[in-house]
């Protein structure tokens, strides 16, 4: 790529400060626009006619250049325009969604230790079963039991019936069939 020719911008760096703030009403976003606009200028010094006026060929870059991040930034404000309006005819509003979650974590959180750890590691990390049930170092229909009860119980929840947790430490008492109660 052959070098550009020398252009002195440097005495135009006053007009174009001072016709970006104009435009932007901002000292920061203007001197953003200036850099902007001297970036362009260099990238595009090709279309530059030799003996042409610099300083109007700089400020209608500059120009150009606040006009397609206008354009840009309408562009964007509508998106998210469309996205909030969409939000708020597809989700409840935020405070009952942050109760609800807090209702599904406990309710996820009384769950057994093992069932809590088979149903995390299927449900929330997406192991396939095998994997999951490598990673307890239990056989698949042992992780499968557990999977379905972890679930009955979180149906209970959802049912409003919240099956009864037994108290911490205490496990409910088998029934021997065939053989005498324990």
């Amino acid at each position: 790529m052959n070098a550009p020719k020398r252009m002195d911008v440097i005495g135009l760096l006053g007009p174009l400060r001072r016709y970006a703030r104009s435009l932007t009403r901002d000292e920061a976003q203007a001197e953003d626009l200036v850099q902007d606009t001297l970036v362009r200028a260099y990238e595009r010094h090709e279309s530059f006619r030799s003996g042409g006026n610099l300083r109007g060929w700089l400020l209608s870059i500059l120009h150009n250049t606040f006009i397609d991040g206008r354009r840009h930034h309408m562009a964007e404000a509508r998106r998210l325009e469309q996205a909030a309006a969409m939000m708020e005819t597809a989700a409840p509003p935020s405070q009952e969604s942050q109760v609800r979650f807090q209702q599904v974590q406990a309710a996820f959180l009384r769950l057994p230790d093992e069932q809590r750890a088979a149903l995390h590691l299927v449900a929330i990390e997406g192991l396939p079963y095998q994997e999951a049930a490598d990673a307890l170092g239990i056989p698949v229909g042992t992780l499968m039991s557990r999977l379905g009860r972890a679930r009955a119980m979180l149906r209970g929840f959802e049912a409003g019936t919240h099956l009864a947790q037994p108290p911490e430490g205490k496990r409910p008492r088998l029934r021997i069939i065939g053989g005498a109660d324990v």
